[in-house]
């Protein structure tokens, strides 16, 4: 399990979207008759996911992104969100590929897709955590005593931002990214299934609409990023 998640850790930027995109074209049992309602239920989960990973990267943010392809971690960090589970990233991920999943109104892409979403973070975290182990020894294990691997206990969320500052400048900087790729490829899986269903033409404003917001997602992607590279917004 172990050497499986150090090797997804290493390539899960190029292969995770890979694997995603051929499970969207799986055929299988459409969830609703309608595929706008598999894209609003799918876009609210997903939004949820982003509502997670701000939260995050917001309040205290943890640099375990690795290291010449492998897991490494600076710090123990044990504050904001994780102090309510120790993988709040990744269960906003998994949030996200839910949502996606979902909108895709195929039964067979939402349970492959959730199943090995579930299997390829469950090995990653397996290798992230014998590594913290090696690192941070006692600390790391009384950590995982008292932080559930997934998710918070119940009532845990209600002093999350009473002691805690939120840095938005940190999170536009470090996730400015994310939200472009989902947004974008929710409103081309939303194009898709009105494709493939011959409701293309008859919802065209669905589509004009979706367009309409890729681009607006484009251009905001574009500012974060000139703001970054230019460092006229920089993390706090």
């Amino acid at each position: 399990m172990i050497a499986l998640g150090n090797f997804l850790f290493r390539y899960r930027n190029a292969l995770f979207p890979l694997v995603f995109i051929v499970l969207l074209v799986l055929p299988g049992l459409p969830l609703f008759t309608d595929p706008l309602v598999a894209a609003i239920a799918g876009a609210a989960i997903a939004a949820a996911g982003q509502t997670v990973r701000a939260m995050t990267i917001g309040l205290q943010y943890i640099v375990r992104g690795g290291r010449h392809g492998k897991v490494y971690a600076d710090d123990l960090v044990t504050g904001g969100v994780y102090n309510l589970s120790r993988n709040p990233m990744y269960v906003g991920n998994l949030l996200l590929v839910a949502g996606l999943a979902l909108a895709s109104n195929s039964l067979a892409t939402l349970l492959c897709a959730l199943l090995l979403a579930i299997a390829a973070y469950a090995a990653i975290v397996a290798a992230e955590e014998h590594y913290l182990r090696g690192k941070f020894g006692p600390a790391y294990e009384a950590y995982c005593r008292d932080v559930p691997r997934w998710l918070p206990r119940p009532g845990a969320t209600r002093s999350l931002l009473a002691d805690s500052r939120f840095h938005w400048r940190r999170v536009i900087v470090k996730e400015y990214g994310t939200p472009f790729a989902w947004i974008g490829m929710l409103c081309l899986i939303v194009i898709y299934q009105l494709w493939r269903t011959g409701a293309l033409e008859s919802r065209g404003h669905i589509v004009q609409g979706l367009v309409v917001l890729l681009v607006i997602a484009a251009g905001l992607w574009a500012i974060a990023r000139i703001l970054k590279k230019t460092r006229r917004l920089v993390a706090d």
